[in-house]
C-alpha cells in the first residue's frame, strides 16, 4: 500500500496529524504498536491521572469539606478497585473515541511495530510474527516519551515503579516516597495522598516544579503541606533499594548528610525520555541529538526531507497539547498552508488541588533576559466566589512590559486555573496589555475575576478589591 502519509505512534499529536491530514484530502496510514489507539497520554497518562485525581478529589471533599457546606456523611469510605475500574471505563471510552476518528476519516490503521526499510518504507511487525511493509510519500514520527529513570534504580514494576504502574495499583501504599517533585509526581501524590497514604516528595532541586515560577512553587509548596504532603528539597537520591515488601531510598541533602526514607512503595518521577527504541532511524538516515530526540527544523522536518517529527520525541515541553498543534502544523505545512505555532504561548499545568496553570514567562525568566517589566498579583482569598467554594488558596500574578503594558507571562494558583489559563492565552496571542484584560467586564462571582484584578494591579497597581 502507498500513502501520502504516514504517522507513526497514534498519540495525540499522532492521531490529530493523521485526522488533519485527512480532512485535507491526503490518504493516511498510522501505525500504533499496541492493541489501544491513543498513546501514552490516553492510555498511561493525562486521561487516566485526570479520572483518579477526580475521584480522589470527591473523597477528599466529603472526609474534609462537606460538614462545613452542611452535609453530613458518616464515615465515608472508598472502594479503590472500583476507582481503578471507573479509570479504565474512561481510557476505554477515549481510546475508543480516537478508533472511531480513524474509520470516520477513512485512516487505515496498523497494528504493529513500525520501523524503517528507508525514507519512504515502513515495516509493521504485528504480534502474531507477521509483517508488512507500507509505503509513504512523507513520514511523520510521533512516538512519544517513556518514564525516565536513574541508572542506579532497577525499576521492578512492582514496589518500585514508574507512573504506568502507580496508575493500576492494587492498594492504596501506606507510604508512597515519591522521587522527584514536578508534575507527575505531585499528582500521582496527591492521589494517593487524598486516599489515605502517607506521601513523601524527595526533589534534587532547591524547590518543587523547578521550572516553573518561584512564587507557584512556593504557593504549592505550602498547600500541599497543608494537606499533609512531606517535602524534601535538595535531596539527591544516591540509592533506592527494595527490601521485601519495603524500599529504602537513600539520598543526600544539602548539609551533605545522608538520610533515608523506608516506605512500600517508590515512585520515580524523573522526567520523560523521548522513545524512538525500534524505529530504526538509523535505516532512514534520520539523526537525533545527543539526548536523543530526534533533532527537526522550525517545520519540524528531519534531516531527510520527506521524514517529519513531532511531539515528546523532539524539543520543547513534553505536553500533548504541544503534540497536537505541532501535529496540526506538519500536516497542513504537507498541504501547502501556511500554518504557525508559538511556542511561548503553550500553557502549563498541575492538576493538583488546587491547580497550577502559566503561559509566556516566568519572572526569574525576565530577569535573566534583563527585560524592565511589573508585576500584578491578586490573592484567591479576595474572590467572593473563592470564599462561597470553599477554594480560598492560590492566586493569579500578571507579568506585562514596564513600557508598552504587553502582558509577558501569567502564572496562576487555584479553583479551575486549568480552565482560567486560556483566557490569558488568546489574549497574549493577540499582543493584549495589561490595561485591556482589566477593562474587560468579567462575570461576577468567578474565578475569573482575580485575572481580571491581576491585570489592574500589573497596570497601574490599583485593583479594585485588595
Amino acid at each position: 500500500m502507498k500513502y501520502d502519509i504516514i504517522v507513526i505512534g497514534s498519540g495525540p499529536g499522532g492521531y490529530i496529524a493523521a485526522v488533519r491530514a485527512s480532512q485535507l484530502g491526503k490518504k493516511v496510514a498510522i501505525i500504533e504498536k499496541y492493541s489501544t489507539l491513543g498513546g501514552t497520554c490516553l492510555n498511561v497518562g493525562c486521561i487516566p491521572s485526570k479520572a483518579l485525581l477526580d475521584s480522589s478529589h470527591h473523597f477528599y471533599d466529603a472526609v474534609h469539606h462537606f460538614e462545613e457546606h452542611g452535609i453530613s456523611v458518616e464515615n465515608p469510605k472508598f472502594d479503590f478497585s472500583k476507582m481503578i475500574e471507573r479509570k479504565a471505563k474512561v481510557v476505554e471510552q477515549t481510546t475508543g473515541g480516537v478508533k472511531y476518528l480513524m474509520d470516520k476519516n477513512n485512516i487505515d490503521v496498523y497494528e504493529g511495530l513500525g520501523s524503517f526499510e528507508d525514507a519512504t518504507h515502513v515495516k509493521v511487525s504485528k504480534n502474531d510474527g507477521s509483517s508488512e511493509v507500507i509505503e509513504g510519500t512523507n513520514i511523520i514520527i510521533a512516538t512519544g516519551s517513556k518514564p525516565s529513570t536513574l541508572p542506579f534504580i532497577s525499576i521492578d514494576k512492582e514496589r518500585i515503579i514508574t507512573s504506568t504502574e502507580a496508575l493500576k495499583l492494587k492498594e492504596v501504599p501506606k507510604h508512597l516516597i515519591v522521587i522527584g517533585g514536578g508534575v507527575i509526581g505531585l499528582e500521582l501524590g496527591s492521589v494517593y495522598k487524598r486516599l489515605g497514604a502517607d506521601v513523601s516528595v524527595v526533589e534534587y532541586a532547591p524547590t518543587i516544579t523547578p521550572t516553573m515560577d518561584k512564587d507557584v512553587s512556593k504557593e504549592l509548596t505550602k498547600v500541599l503541606k497543608k494537606q499533609g504532603v512531606k517535602f524534601n528539597v535538595s535531596h539527591g537520591v544516591t540509592a533506592v533499594e527494595r527490601k521485601g515488601d519495603e524500599v529504602v531510598v537513600t539520598a543526600t541533602n544539602k548539609k551533605g548528610e545522608e538520610v533515608t526514607f523506608t516506605g512500600d512503595y517508590c515512585l520515580v518521577a524523573v522526567g520523560r525520555r523521548p522513545y524512538t527504541d525500534g524505529l530504526g532511524l538509523e535505516n532512514a538516515g534520520v539523526k537525533v541529538t545527543e539526548r536523543g530526540q530526534i533533532d527537526v527544523n522550525d517545520h519540524l522536518q528531519t534531516n531527510v526531507s520527506n521524514i517529519y517529527a513531532i511531539g515528546d520525541v523532539v524539543r520543547g515541553a513534553m505536553l500533548a497539547h504541544k503534540a497536537e498543534e505541532e501535529g496540526v502544523v506538519v500536516a497542513e505545512y504537507l498541504a501547502g498552508e501556511k500554518p504557525h505555532i508559538d511556542y511561548n504561548l503553550i500553557p502549563g499545568i498541575i492538576y493538583t488541588w488546587p491547580e497550577v496553570a502559566a503561559v509566556g514567562k516566568t519572572e526569574q525568566e525576565l530577569k535573566d533576559a534583563n527585560v524592565d517589566y511589573k508585576a500584578g498579583k491578586f490573592s484567591m482569598r479576595a474572590l467572593g466566589r473563592s470564599r462561597a467554594s470553599g477554594d480560598i488558596d492560590g492566586f493569579v500574578k500578571v507579568l506585562a512590559d514596564k513600557n508598552t503594558d504587553e502582558v509577558l507571562g501569567v502564572h496562576m494558583v487555584g479553583a479551575r486555573v486549568a480552565d482560567l489559563i486560556m483566557e490569558m492565552a488568546v489574549a497574549m496571542e493577540f499582543r493584549a496589555s495589561a490595561e485591556d484584560i482589566a477593562r474587560i467586564c468579567h462575570g461576577h462571582p468567578t474565578y475569573s475575576e482575580a485575572v481580571k484584578e491581576a491585570a489592574k494591579a500589573a497596570w497601574d497597581g490599583k485593583p479594585l478589591n485588595a
